[in-house]
């Protein structure tokens, strides 16, 4: 009995010890950011170099353009730091005075609507960049393309409700019982008085 249940401690060790193999990933999403960073600077000196020589909308989408790449690069940071502490192993960065506020209680349900409505928004800058754009579009004929960018950002919000819902419902289940003794420890103190 006793060999079983070391056998089964090793076990569950390795498996315990497996969340590691994801910290290779992250690390990739790191570097992946790096090479995203030299594409947003090579992006921003092109506009430098042409800055006298676009045109309104021309300039405002070339904005657009810098905008989504930095919402993009929220997105990564978002998966690496979320999906590390979540996954592979806290960071501990409690006390240090620029922790982000979204890694406040921080858990895989809401790092997933915050992935959902990063989504939503950088589908939304699109959706922006091709309405700007519109006259273009209008004259290569290419409704269906707008149709569709529409379509899968209303798919996007339609997500990121659903998720935000269905986490609100699981919290409020977990938590309905410590929630309606405070109700009616609240409410024992009002008839008292």
């Amino acid at each position: 009995m006793n060999a079983v249940k070391n056998f089964e401690n090793f076990f569950e060790g390795i498996m315990f010890w497996s969340r590691w193999v994801q910290a290779p990933l992250y690390g990739g999403l790191v570097v992946g950011s790096a090479l995203y960073l030299t594409k947003f600077f090579q992006e921003l000196f092109h506009v430098f170099e042409k800055t006298l020589e676009l045109h309104e909308i021309e300039m405002m989408l070339k904005i657009l353009s810098l905008i989504d790449i930095s919402m993009v690069m929220n997105l990564l940071v978002m998966v690496t730091i979320g999906g590390y502490s979540i996954f592979v192993s806290k960071i501990d960065v409690d006390m240090h005075e620029d922790k982000p506020l979204w890694l406040e209680g921080l858990d895989a349900g809401q790092l997933k609507i915050k992935l959902a409505t990063s989504l939503a928004s950088i589908s939304g800058v699109q959706l922006l960049k091709t309405f700007i754009d519109y006259r273009e579009a209008q004259e290569k004929n290419d409704t269906e393309a707008i149709v569709m960018e529409i379509v899968i950002h209303m798919v996007f919000i339609i997500s990121a409700l659903l998720l935000s819902q269905t986490e609100k419902i699981t919290h409020s289940y977990h938590g309905g019982e410590e929630d309606h003794e405070d109700e009616s420890e609240g409410d024992g103190g009002e008839k008292s008085v």
